[in-house]
C-alpha cells in the first residue's frame, strides 16, 4: 500500500481490515436489489446531440484524457451527477450568496 496518512482511526479501520476482522451483511436478496439498480443506472437508452463550442468541446477532451476515459462518457457523467443533485455549480451558489 502507498504510504498514506492515516489518522488513528483510519488506522484502526485499516488494521481491522487487513486483519479480515469484517463480516459482510450483504443479503443475497439486497445484492441483486443493487445489482438491478446499478445495470439500470448505467443503462445508456436514449441518445442526444447537442452544440458546443469548440472550446468547450476541446476542454472536455482534455479532462477526459486526464481521467483515462471516452470524452463522452465524461460527458455522460457529468450530466448524470447533475441531474441526481450531486453536481453543483459552485461559481453560481457564490455569486448568490
Amino acid at each position: 500500500m502507498t504510504n498514506l496518512k492515516l489518522d488513528q482511526e483510519e488506522q484502526a479501520l485499516l488494521a481491522a481490515f487487513e486483519a479480515d476482522e469484517f463480516e459482510s451483511i450483504l443479503t443475497e436478496e439486497r445484492k441483486a436489489d443493487l445489482t438491478k439498480t446499478a445495470e439500470a443506472t448505467f443503462k445508456k437508452d436514449k441518445r442526444i446531440n447537442i452544440r458546443i463550442s469548440a472550446r468547450d468541446l476541446a476542454a472536455l477532451q482534455r479532462r477526459a484524457l486526464q481521467e483515462g476515459l471516452p470524452y463522452q462518457t465524461l460527458v455522460a457523467s457529468v450530466l448524470h451527477k447533475y441531474a441526481a443533485g450531486s453536481l453543483r455549480d459552485v461559481m453560481a451558489e457564490n455569486i448568490r450568496s
